[in-house]
């Protein structure tokens, strides 16, 4: 293992106006090609599974992703992230999560997310408060999560213009302000205009909204939070809010819906799952080189 730890990268992209992205893979045959775009782009970013992926794909389970990502191993450019582990789950059903965060950290992941958002604000801040010091026993950071970011859930979503105006779900500054400095968590997934994939088997293969991020909102939650801040659903956002966000306290950024889709559709169309990991290979190149500006900031974010 080398030097450098997750938290180091993350809070050295937060300073540098940079960006960590976390590449969420619902199939494990996407793994090996995540790992090798990002060392050719010379680029740093995490390997994620949250539980849905798992639960509603094909992830089948963090041990089953843990041993991908060690067999495609890169750690100079490459570590690995447990994703939402939700206190309340997308169907609202409550999840033994304390067993599977301490599991993962076991099996090696490098970093670690509670989800307490379905809870009241004090819930919240005691389970995260829980997962963090486990975590930080280990020297793992914790991220948490604060509003709701939308998308998961089973039914349909208000239409996405009166979302974003009437500011549903968006993070609040001073509850942001508070969940930190009581939780004691290291990085903290806020709300201000982003959403959710559908995970649903009937709207999965559909294309997300084009999300945008309301960035005076996301200027005040970094200045409250003082914690590197974490874009959830960040596919299908617009790029200029996208990079404008690096400079508001975004430093770690999860992509799912986008890889995943082009993963499915090639092997829906090809039958092959080889040339279904090469379009996720090009598709992620793609996505750290032109729509990120990742090319060549590894040993920027990373300090080693």
């Amino acid at each position: 293992m080398t030097s450098f730890s997750v938290a180091t990268a993350v809070r050295n992209a937060w300073q540098a106006g940079l960006v960590v992205p976390s590449f969420n893979v619902p199939y494990l045959p996407m793994v090996e090609p995540v790992v090798r775009a990002v060392v050719d782009e010379d680029a740093f970013a995490l390997i994620a599974t949250a539980r849905l992926e798992w639960t509603k794909f094909a992830a089948q389970g963090p041990e089953y992703v843990a041993e991908a990502y060690f067999q495609s191993e890169a750690p100079t450019h490459v570590r690995l992230h447990l994703d939402h582990v939700p206190v309340i789950d997308e169907d609202d059903q409550r999840v033994d999560y304390l067993p599977i965060i301490a599991k993962a950290i076991e099996l090696g992941y490098h970093s670690v997310m509670v989800d307490g958002s379905r809870l009241p604000l004090d819930e919240n801040i005691a389970a995260t408060r829980q997962v963090a010091k486990l975590a930080h026993q280990a020297d793992v950071p914790c991220e948490a999560e604060l509003g709701a970011v939308l998308g998961h859930e089973a039914g349909p979503l208000p239409p996405y213009e009166e979302l974003f105006a009437s500011g549903q779900g968006f993070t609040d500054v001073e509850q942001a302000r508070r969940f930190v400095q009581e939780s004691g968590c290291d990085w903290l997934s806020i709300a201000a205009g982003n959403i959710h994939g559908a995970v649903s088997a009937a709207k999965r293969d559909q294309a997300k909204v084009e999300a945008r991020l309301d960035l005076d909102h996301l200027a005040k939650l970094n200045q409250a939070a003082n914690v590197p801040l974490v874009l959830h659903g960040g596919s299908g956002i617009q790029r200029y809010y996208v990079r404008e966000s690096f400079f508001r306290g975004i430093a770690k950024m999860n992509i799912g819906t986008d890889i995943r889709q082009v993963y499915e559709r090639v092997l829906a169309e090809s039958d092959s799952v080889e040339a279904a990991q090469e379009a996720v290979y090009q598709r992620t190149r793609y996505l750290l080189h032109d729509e990120l500006g990742l090319t060549a900031t590894c040993a920027k974010v990373t300090g080693a």
